[in-house]
């Protein structure tokens, strides 16, 4: 890989990875419509050839771990090339039904079972995936603390915490990255996650930087949901949000126009510059996808171009959100 292309440190770590990573839930076919092993290897190997290090999966990404699996296919043989990331702490019932389990045991097991998947002896980044409503999280974050020792991950992160879980988390094992939900609509976390992140070292790398597509400006004011599309149940997607949205997007796209970018990666870019973001995981399930948001991290915005979004912004208004693990 060229060394010029951009990279980031991963919190206090020597972990340098790319301003953008591809999120590989897309990958598992669990909600993401037509994917299939071929195109899913094709964006695997199509990640890497644009510049892009940083890849993101999960224990539950898929019934049977269909994601780090497809991983191991693509790089068990390139793995000094990648940064992975994986998360434990939620599986699938035989029911289909999502469980949430951070018991040490749990959590030692997932990590075992997602070495095995990926191939590979260690993974570079291992989140809790989720806190356990049942259990002190420093529970878990003994068992990712005792993985650490063990080196079967160079560093520790978490996901879907709030501040007070981090910091008693943080209490036991050391933190070098975050995962929650930020865009452009999206915004919760400056006023406090962000902060904390920057006073202790810790990497924000949000998901759903596009929110779930539908900043990639490519989903038109009349657009029909496939059945099985799980994108309809959120307000962003409905009514009165949904118009509003679109009446951004539309500012968006001239935004874009200016600066010669797609919608999706001006949208990136932003996203990108804000305090403390590491790498945005952007999902992908084909080449082209991974290939134009790569190329968001190879551009840096101006300030007038961002005082323009700053003001579609402002006349959008504050949206209505619901966020989910």
């Amino acid at each position: 890989m060229n060394s010029s292309l951009p990279r980031r440190k991963l919190g206090s770590s020597d972990i340098e990875v790319s301003p953008v990573a591809l999120g590989c839930w897309p990958i598992a076919g669990m909600t993401s419509l037509d994917t299939n092993d071929a195109d899913s290897l094709k964006t695997l190997y199509a990640t890497l050839d644009a510049g892009v290090n940083f890849l993101d999966t999960a224990y539950c990404y898929g019934r049977d771990g269909e994601s780090e699996k497809l991983i191991a296919q693509a790089f068990s043989d390139r793995r000094q090339d990648v940064v992975i990331a994986t998360k434990c702490g939620i599986h699938w019932n035989d029911d289909g039904s999502r469980a949430i389990d951070g018991r040490g045991q749990t959590i030692r097991s997932q990590c075992e079972e997602s070495l095995l998947r990926l191939q590979t002896d260690y993974v570079d980044l291992l989140y809790l995936h989720a806190p356990d409503p049942t259990l002190p999280i420093s529970e878990s974050a003994a068992a990712l603390k005792s993985l650490l020792d063990a080196g079967k991950t160079r560093t520790v992160g978490v996901s879907n915490l709030s501040i007070e879980q981090m910091s008693e988390f943080q209490s036991t094992c050391p933190i070098t990255a975050c995962q929650p939900p930020y865009n452009m609509l999206q915004r919760q976390i400056e006023d406090d996650l962000v902060p904390w992140c920057l006073e202790n070292q810790v990497s924000v790398v949000p998901y759903w930087p596009l929110l779930k597509g539908l900043l990639a400006g490519k989903l038109p004011r009349d657009y029909q949901f496939q059945e099985g599309d799980g994108r309809p149940k959120y307000p962003m997607f409905q009514g009165k949000e949904w118009e509003k949205n679109q009446d951004f997007l539309d500012d968006l796209r001239k935004i874009s126009q200016q600066c010669n970018k797609t919608v999706a990666q001006v949208a990136v870019n932003w996203l990108i510059q804000q305090p403390a973001i590491a790498s945005a995981l952007c999902g992908a399930k084909r080449a082209y996808q991974i290939e134009e948001t790569a190329a968001a991290m190879m551009w840096e915005m101006d300030p007038e171009t961002a005082e323009q979004i700053d003001a579609a912004l402002a006349r959008r208004g504050t949206p209505i959100v619901r966020t989910a693990v």
